[in-house]
């Protein structure tokens, strides 16, 4: 009797602490991995099981040829801020659960549009994307299950899956450009009369050699908010690109003079760049015919 009133009370205690939401520690914790490529940023939310002298990929823990929510607890979740390629293929901007199916010499990786899907629930309709995956054998031996990013460059990484003595990866990249650009335009669209944002737009595009009329458009309305050697620098370079030198060098010399008298702690890394235009545009505009004394009088 003695004992089922022990039980009883930890019966209750047990749903007193998860009513009231109390934090308690997690056989399999939560964890979150952020990672940015080039002007997206990707997070993945999981909880992370430890194997705990098990095997998984067996028939008794996790095992193969069936849907696995890849990780314990809840759902795994993804976010990716812009359209990523995940071994090729497109997946849209947006939050999906990651979902696996685990095999012998493959493993299926599946995004799914339901975001809280168990194992039980799963339906291969709500999938956003599906791509298959090598697993590979790792000398050490990974206790806790591990998502991570790897192989990082300024447009592709690495999403890594690794548990025990088996590793799988999915190929990432993203569009830096065309999501840079976007972003460009964006930040003009919101702040439309921000000298600062015109002035990097303009900027942006002329490393680009992308819209030049527009950047031009902007560059102008920078400085209309207020003449600075920074714009009249960067206007000067755009004319400059669209091949219209004799316009540009006498932006690029006032840009010279303002700087050396505007007492900016940033100039002198300017300095050499204006300088080095003014010489260029120099060089590039048509000189201007000498007129010859008497040409045009009349002979007496």
């Amino acid at each position: 009797m003695r004992k089922l009133v022990l039980s009883g009370v930890t019966l209750c205690l047990v749903a007193q602490l998860a009513t009231a939401q109390i934090k308690l520690p997690s056989p399999s914790p939560g964890a979150s991995v952020m990672q940015t490529i080039g002007t997206t940023d990707l997070t993945v939310t999981y909880s992370r099981p430890s194997l705990k002298g098990r095997q998984p990929f067996t028939d008794s823990f996790v095992p193969l040829g069936k849907v696995w929510r890849t990780g314990a607890n809840a759902a795994t979740n993804i976010t990716t801020t812009t359209d990523l390629m995940v071994n090729g293929k497109t997946l849209p901007a947006g939050t999906y659960a990651i979902l696996t199916i685990p095999a012998e010499s493959s493993a299926t990786l599946i995004f799914s549009k339901n975001k809280t899907v168990s194992e039980a629930e799963y339906k291969q309709a709500d999938d956003a994307l599906r791509v298959e995956m090598t697993p590979a054998e790792i000398s050490d031996k990974v206790e806790t299950f591990t998502i991570n990013f790897s192989d990082l460059t300024d447009s592709t990484a690495k999403l890594n899956f690794m548990w025990a003595n088996v590793k799988a990866s999915a190929d990432l990249k993203v569009n830096v450009s065309a999501n840079a650009a976007a972003n460009v335009d964006k930040a003009v669209a919101d702040k439309p009369d921000d000298a600062a944002v015109l002035q990097a737009a303009a900027s942006y595009n002329l490393s680009k050699g992308r819209n030049l009329e527009q950047s031009l458009g902007w560059i102008d309305r920078s400085i209309a908010k207020g003449e600075n050697y920074r714009n009249l620098y960067v206007k000067s370079q755009i004319l400059a690109k669209m091949g219209k030198y004799s316009d540009a060098l006498p932006l690029a010399q006032k840009a010279l003079t303002m700087g050396q008298s505007s007492n900016d702690g940033a100039f002198p890394f300017f300095k050499d760049g204006i300088e080095k235009s003014i010489a260029e545009y120099t060089s590039k505009v048509p000189a201007v015919p000498a007129v010859k004394a008497g040409k045009g009088k009349k002979k007496a």
